[in-house]
């Protein structure tokens, strides 16, 4: 039998929040769904396009509040690009993209029309950090641009890859925000403490920033990766500008983070640290 779901609200002719029997409160987008269609009344889920939970009670006034300011075409195109993304990343989005990407690209777009543009410092350590999001996010500004005949500004592609690793990881946009100038932090202390300039470019430097990022993601949920004491004796005596930069980097971790860390993060750190200092001579 043909799944119905009751119509609590039309937001406008694309967009209508009905009662799932499972899922209780659920939106759905599609072309013309809410067109002539009232308060109380059944419509089959398949007619929808896309259908999300907003479980979230804020999240749900966010959206609806959203909503009056966009043009109703425009919901219908976040919608194509958010079923890009999902295709492209190969998994499913968690629901807060809906609310966040729509209301960031709304407001972007509105910007750019008006040539006002907001710098992204971080834009090499984002694209460094998450290769597939700044990827997919290059397809999504390329499909703004030619959707809206304007030119968004490299910027925002950090800006929509940071939204799509949020929605992929079920991170919040501010732990990402806050890891991701950590680790530019981190750099920079590397970078004095060893007197040297960090090619970006090279293989080394991204290999350094995805070890300091799988260290800040460690010591988020609280992982220990174990090591052996014998090898951090050696490490220390061998490579000891290394080594205690290496504490060095976990102290400010520690406070950046505000959370204890494993003390075999500093065996490894030191591995990546002494690959600069050999590929400095």
């Amino acid at each position: 039998m043909e799944q119905q779901v009751t119509i609590e609200k039309v937001l406008n002719n694309n967009v209508v929040i009905a009662e799932h029997p499972t899922y209780k409160e659920v939106v759905l987008i599609g072309k013309g769904i809410g067109f002539s269609r009232k308060k109380g009344a059944t419509i089959p889920i398949k007619e929808a396009d896309k259908t999300f939970l907003l479980r979230d009670p804020e999240q749900k006034e966010q959206y609806v509040n959203l909503l009056p300011y966009v043009d109703e075409d425009f919901i219908d195109f976040m919608n194509d690009i958010l079923v890009h993304i999902e295709n492209r990343m190969n998994q499913r989005l968690n629901e807060h993209i809906h609310v966040a990407l729509t209301d960031h690209i709304a407001f972007a777009v509105n910007r750019a029309k008006h040539d006002l543009q907001f710098n992204n410092p971080f834009l090499f350590e984002i694209e460094t950090l998450y290769p597939k999001e700044y990827q997919v996010a290059m397809e999504v500004v390329e499909m703004i641009n030619n959707k809206e005949g304007i030119e968004f500004p490299e910027g925002e592609i950090g800006f929509i890859a940071l939204h799509i690793h949020s929605a992929v990881t079920d991170k919040t946009l501010s732990d990402i925000n806050k890891h991701y100038q950590l680790i530019s932090q981190l750099v920079k202390v590397i970078e004095d403490s060893l007197e040297i300039a960090i090619d970006k470019n090279t293989v080394d430097y991204h290999r350094l920033v995805q070890h300091l990022r799988r260290a800040v993601d460690r010591i988020h949920i609280g992982e220990d990766v174990g090591g052996e004491n014998r090898l951090a004796e050696m490490l220390k005596k061998e490579y000891p500008l290394c080594y205690n930069l290496s504490w060095k980097l976990i102290k400010v971790m520690q406070k950046q983070l505000n959370k204890p860390v494993d003390d075999s993060e500093a065996i490894y750190l030191t591995i990546h640290l002494q690959r600069l200092v050999n590929h400095k001579t």
